[in-house]
């Protein structure tokens, strides 16, 4: 049998709301409303889009984003035991996030380690917040605007022999998505999916996830 491989997504996935909007909606002005809503309607791309919002927000905001992110983020019901079953099974467990390194790390800091974690990075040197793409788009990927470029990163580590499982729930998800081989989605990517004819399962909690996967193992 195919071994999997996993690439899980951060905000909205491993935890119940999307953090870059979390933020937004507590700290920044009103004028990220119109940047949000163009790149959910992809009309703006999410690398320039989530740019310009952090460059709405001052440096000295640092300490307190990530208090808040860590006093009030969900994490989604089972992802502890999600990340033991998957340690246990020898499956490859990627986070893959649109998220930046200032919280996505000291929020998954107690679950790991991973087999890697691949998010969008952070430059606090200036007045206003700014977002580095470490994680490009390769010369494969269709948009060549993403921000951590879920595609590119999955052709990088996937494997000639492997299964991919993409889990998700959002429009960054989408082309990961159309590339795999198992998509486990939620929210607006199921959405897309079924816009899209792309075949997939649904979850809530990380036992759905587990369940999808135990059925995929025929454990």
């Amino acid at each position: 049998m195919n071994k999997l491989v996993i690439f899980c997504d951060f905000d909205g996935t491993i935890t119940n709301q999307d953090n870059i909007i979390s933020i937004m909606k507590k700290f920044a002005p009103p004028e990220y409303l119109p940047i949000k809503e163009n790149i959910l309607g992809q009309r703006q791309s999410i690398r320039e889009g989530v740019a310009e919002m952090f460059d709405l927000l001052p440096v000295s905001l640092k300490d307190q984003i990530i208090s808040y992110l860590l006093e009030q983020a969900q994490i989604r019901d089972g992802f502890a035991e999600f990340v033991s079953y998957t340690k246990k099974h020898n499956i490859p467990l990627y986070i893959v996030s649109g998220g930046i390194d200032f919280f996505v790390h000291p929020m998954l800091e107690k679950f790991g380690p991973f087999s890697g974690v691949y998010c969008n990075e952070s430059d606090f040197s200036g007045e206003s917040i700014k977002i580095l793409y470490p994680h490009g788009c390769d010369e494969q990927c269709t948009s060549q605007s993403c921000g951590c470029c879920k595609p590119s990163i999955i052709r990088k580590l996937q494997g000639s022999d492997a299964l991919s499982v993409v889990i998700g729930d959002s429009i960054t998800d989408l082309e990961a998505a159309k590339l795999a081989d198992i998509v486990i989605a939620r929210d607006f990517l199921i959405e897309k999916c079924e816009e899209l004819h792309i075949s997939y399962e649904p979850f809530e909690n990380f036992q759905d996830v587990i369940n999808v996967i135990d059925k995929r193992l025929g454990v």
